[in-house]
Order: structure tokens, then sequence, then C-alpha cells
């Protein structure tokens, strides 16, 4: 790979992210619009949760205007009580823990494992209590949690899986797709994911019994649902819930995104193994760590990371990058070091592992479109790290 450094008369900006546009968004919104009918649970928000079952595989999809909702849904459906216990890593995002401790409850943090990243579903027993009503995991950047032991392990003590699958849509675990496997799951649909509605999300319910709450929970606690199919002659508030629901403006911008979710999956692909490909002399060189996906995974290219070699290094090698005009960031500060994490929840043995990849991890631009530039990034990545380690 060549060494290449731009002077500042050179420096082209390359964003961390971008959205992707299909070119069909604007035409489904012009539909909403038309239909006359802006509010949720409308035409388009149908055919997204049918995309959704149909492409996940899960008995119900609802759509919600964030994965943070699908995953407070999941919360209330659990009936958690003050002092209940959650298990999950704490390399996530807030949401992660939040959604939970809303209901009271305790996350329990426990550590990941040292290649994907992924809670390390071997801890997972150990950190089971009384008081422990789920599992909650994290499938980070779109490579899947070892879900067989984690289910097991969930049988056998007779208590709930959700997966925050965030960063998962059309990603795959032994032949499953990410979101069908646990009791309960959550997407994202945020401008920084795969596919976007700007902020967007989905429950995917795969356990019959929480199909009928779920929906009265979404809509702000009423049975609103079984009104609109002519089910009942008025509808009225049974149950707590909140208003979880996006309008039709945001559905119809995501269902022109569905609609092309396989070849986006695929260009992201392809800049991934790029990515991947050029970096492999530096990681032989001892200056980084690449992505590790284990066989039993199909990742979806959510993101392209690299774990430096040094904690040291990362933040003269963000500055530099960002000198240059390259967006890089790091992700995430563990949970159980947060003021949050400390208040709310408590660390199950150590989390060294954790604590030694978030200090390390930086993430590169990803982004369809990104191919005209990916050699700027890749030879700045080049001639930063060697700089560094001068």
């Amino acid at each position: 790979m060549a060494i290449m450094k731009l002077n500042s008369s050179e420096t082209k900006h390359i964003p961390f992210n971008r959205p992707y546009m299909t070119g069909k968004e604007l035409w489904y919104i012009a539909q909403a619009h038309h239909n006359c009918m802006l509010s949720g649970d409308g035409p388009f928000t149908a055919r997204c949760e049918k995309w959704l079952v149909d492409n996940v595989g899960s008995k119900r999809a609802l759509l919600t205007h964030s994965c943070t909702a699908a995953l407070e849904i999941a919360a209330l459906l659990l009936d958690l009580q003050p002092g209940d216990e959650v298990i999950m890593p704490s390399y996530t995002f807030v949401s992660t823990a939040n959604a939970f401790v809303l209901r009271g409850a305790v996350p329990v943090f426990v550590d990941i494992r040292a290649d994907t990243l992924n809670i390390d579903e071997s801890l997972i027993e150990a950190a089971i209590s009384q008081r422990t009503k789920a599992i909650v995991v994290v499938h980070y950047a779109g490579v899947a949690c070892d879900m067989d032991p984690i289910m097991a392990i969930a049988e056998s003590h007779d208590i709930a899986v959700i997966e925050d699958a965030a960063q998962g849509i059309l990603a795959w675990y032994k032949g499953r797709p990410l979101g069908s496997i646990g009791h309960l799951a959550a997407f994202s649909f945020h401008e920084t994911k795969n596919i976007t509605s700007g902020e967007g999300g989905a429950l995917m319910i795969n356990d019959e019994r929480f199909i009928e709450r779920a929906e009265i929970l979404r809509e702000k606690g009423t049975n609103r649902k079984q009104f609109m199919e002519g089910l009942v002659d008025k509808y009225t508030w049974v149950d707590t819930g909140s208003s979880y629901l996006p309008g039709e403006i945001i559905a119809a911008f995501l269902m022109a995104q569905m609609e092309d979710a396989v070849p986006i999956t695929a260009a992201r692909l392809t800049c991934w193994a790029s990515y991947h490909e050029n970096l492999e002399t530096l990681e032989s060189e001892g200056f980084c760590r690449r992505p590790i996906v284990p066989e039993t995974c199909r990742h979806n290219a959510h993101m392209y990371y690299l774990l430096l070699a040094e904690a040291e290094m990362r933040g003269r090698f963000l500055t530099e990058l960002q000198s240059v005009g390259i967006g890089s960031v790091f992700h995430y500060v563990p949970l159980h070091q947060s003021p949050g994490g400390r208040r709310f929840g408590r660390a199950h043995g150590s989390l060294s592992v954790t604590e030694d990849r978030s200090s390390k991890l930086i993430r590169l631009p990803m982004y369809i479109g990104l191919e005209d530039d990916q050699s700027i990034v890749l030879d700045q990545v080049s001639a930063t790290l060697h700089r560094l380690s001068q």
C-alpha cells in the first residue's frame, strides 16, 4: 500500500457516514401525503412490518419511532419490578441499559469476547441470580453473538432473551436472521444504520405470548388496534403504554430503503471487504487488529473498525485523520465506567476485555459511495499508524 500524505490544498472532506438514498423516498412520501393518512399504522407501516416478517422470520413486527422505543416495549412486556436484574454487556449504547432502568431494573454487566466484542456467553450463567429476568445480547457491528448456548442458558433458567440487533439487519447466525432468535428483538433505522428512516426502529416478536399486549403497549395502552380491525365497538385504556408509533412519512421513507436493502447490504460488503483486504498488511506488521467474523456468522458490513496496538495512540490517530478531513470516531465508553452505569447497574466480575478493547477501537468511514475515496482513507490510515509508531 502506498503511503500518501495530502497537503492542506489537497484536503478533501470524507465524512464518517453519509446516508444512502435510493431515489424513491420522496415519491413514497408523496404517496403518503396523497393518501391523507400521516399518523402511524397506515399502509406504509403495514408494508414495512410485512417486509420485516418476511425477511427476518419473526411472528410479528411492530414499527417504532426508534430502537430505544422497541427496547422499552420489550422491558414493559417482561413486567420488570424494581430490583429485578437484566444481564447485558457493558460495551454497548446507553439505550440497551436505559430501557430497563426506566422500569427499575438493575443492569448486570458482564465482559465481552476478545474476538467479536460481543457478550461472552461463557460468563452469563455465573451472573444469574434469583432476581434475573432477562439476558440482553448486542450483536456488535452486525456480527452475531453465539446464540445457541445463550438460548440454552435462558431456557434452563426460565428467563427471556432480548436481541439488541440495532446494527444487525440482514445479518445471520447459523443460517438464522438476527432478530429471529431471542424471544424479542429490536432493530434501529437511525441515520447511521444500513437502512434508515432518519430515526426509527422495530420490535420483533418471536414468542406469540407477547404479540397482543405489545400491540396495546405501543398504542398508548389502548386496544385501538382491535377497534380498527372491528373486533370491539370502541377502544379504551386497558394497560400501561406510551406513544411508540412512527408516522406514515417515516414509514414511507423506510419502505423505499427496505426495497433496496439487499443491494445496499451487498454494496456495503464490497466496501468492507476492500478495507479488510488492504489492511491485512498493517495487521501483520502489528499496528492494529482487524475485525473477526466467526464462520457461524454472516455479517452485514454495518461498520469497519480497527483495534490499535496501544490505547494511547487512539487520540492522536483520530486527531490526525480529522486534520486531513477524514471522519473517524471511537465506540463506546463502557457503561460500567459511566456515571449512569455506576448509579443504576453493577459489574459482575472483571470487565478487563471490555476496558481494553474500548480504549483501542476506532471506526473508519463506511457508506455507499465511499469507493471513490476509500484509497485516500487507506493511505492516511497507513501513513498515520507508521508515523505514530516511530
